[in-house]
Parts: structure tokens; sequence; C-alpha cells
């Protein structure tokens, strides 16, 4: 939940860097946007704010509502289980796939993923 001292601030004011992320969740439940982008959500979070923003993102999860979620780290989707997986290397998207695609891209690093990019480039 919230502290009601968020109410008196300014957005974002004096806020730390887990308020912040906090704050962003609660904008989405008050603002419903059909569609949200949530770039690197998990930067500088401890696991406790961690695993409280990722509860506030999988309330909101639903039909309703689409999430381009960024992240450079398995650890935030530990608590948030993603649909789809994209990795981009250059700017372009080398690898697709389903959770799994997350968990072989920690354990392979991404000059695996870069391998992918050049044989996509060689195939076209």
């Amino acid at each position: 939940g919230m502290d009601r001292s968020f109410t008196s601030r300014s957005v974002n004011e004096g806020f730390s860097g887990g308020e912040k992320k906090r704050t962003e969740i609660l904008q989405l439940a008050v603002l419903e946007p059909s569609y949200a982008v949530l770039d690197e959500t998990d930067s500088g979070l401890d696991i406790d704010a961690l695993k409280t923003v990722a509860h506030g993102v999988n309330s909101l999860r639903g039909p309703d509502l689409g999430i381009l979620l960024i992240t450079h780290y398995q650890r935030l989707l530990n608590y948030i289980v993603p649909d789809y997986v994209h990795v981009m290397v250059g700017g372009r998207i080398v690898r697709s796939g389903r959770k799994e695609l997350a968990l072989e891209l920690e354990e392979r690093g991404y000059d695996w993923a870069r391998e992918g990019a050049l044989e996509s480039a060689y195939t076209r």
C-alpha cells in the first residue's frame, strides 16, 4: 500500500527510487491506460520493493491492459511471469519466445543473443 503522506507531495518530489516505482504502479491503477511501458521497473529496487511493485503489476494484468516490461535481469521475471519475451540487440528483436527464453538468456548471456542476431542477418 501507499503511505498517506504521499498525498501531500508533488509527483515524485522527495521520493526514493522505490517510492517512485510504487507511484508509477499507483498511477497505472488510477489512470487505467490501455497500454503501459514499464522501463527497467526493477532498477534500484531492493527485494521487498521489487516484490511490492511486482504484486502491483500482477494485480493490474488482464485483457484491458497491455504491458511492455523492459528489464535487463531475470530477477524481475521471477515475480512477473511474462506472456512473451523478446530480446533486443542493436535496436532489433533477435529472439522471441515464451518465459523460458528469459531463463535461457540468463544462462547463456547476451553473446548468445548476439550470435542469433548475426545468424538472422545472414539468412535474410
